[in-house]
């Protein structure tokens, strides 16, 4: 069964600096209906103006995964870490037993484009963080995972039973994953516009796809997205 969930039905919250549109509920918007998928419990999709950003915030018991669509996004933390992630670059922040952490848009001219992610643990400890970074063509025609429990084939680590692929698609292009029994998926559309098990999706677009064993992408049009292997 695949559910559709339309980008126009998404939550939005719009500071001026910040636009923000919430796949689940987050912050002021709430939605009883829409409180993530197993495990998944955030996707906000966050538009940030040039120089502006998150001032310092505290998080706990929560896998936090970035991933760059356009621009420069600059992060800080109380565990001493500093970058700048671009295009391609995935970080994951485990929160742990607590976290401070900053988010900025590095750049003074030009605006940054982001996913963020956050995944409930199935374990504590102490926080974490790793960035790992993924070019365009690890990505293309493939479903590269990018993150897992295991860390496999360089993925970022996660403290839970998930796994996050990405893919970019176009023409031609089909790719599938198998689900094992017992297992969901969330597929996010990043831009562009691509056929999951023959309904299409256009750029902000998701489907929960459950009680099915394969889910599969294809006719796409200058597509990028992640697909969330996710225990029930």
């Amino acid at each position: 069964m695949l559910k559709i969930r339309q980008s126009q039905d998404r939550g939005v919250a719009s500071f001026g600096w910040l636009r923000s549109q919430h796949t689940f509920s987050f912050g002021h918007y709430q939605d009883p209906a829409h409180m993530g998928v197993g495990p998944l419990r955030v996707i906000n999709e966050d538009r940030v103006a040039p120089g502006r950003g998150f001032e310092p915030h505290s998080h706990r018991d929560m896998e936090i995964i970035s991933y760059v669509l356009d621009g420069a996004l600059e992060h800080k933390d109380s565990m001493g870490n500093g970058s700048v992630l671009r295009y391609g670059d995935v970080q994951r922040m485990s929160a742990g037993s607590g976290v401070t952490h900053s988010e900025f848009n590095a750049s003074k001219t030009e605006p940054v484009h982001f996913l963020q992610i956050w995944v409930i643990p199935n374990e504590g400890g102490a926080p974490g963080y790793e960035e790992k970074h993924f070019d365009a063509d690890a990505k293309k025609g493939r479903l590269r995972v990018i993150a897992s429990n295991d860390g496999r084939e360089g993925s970022v680590s996660l403290r839970q039973d998930a796994s996050i692929y990405a893919t970019i698609l176009d023409g031609e292009d089909r790719v599938e994953h198998r689900l094992a029994e017992g297992r969901q998926a969330y597929v996010q559309v990043a831009r562009g516009s691509v056929n999951v098990n023959g309904q299409r999706l256009d750029t902000g677009d998701a489907a929960h796809v459950s009680g099915e064993d394969l889910v599969r992408f294809d006719s796409a049009s200058d597509a990028e997205v992640l697909l969330f292997d996710l225990p029930l």
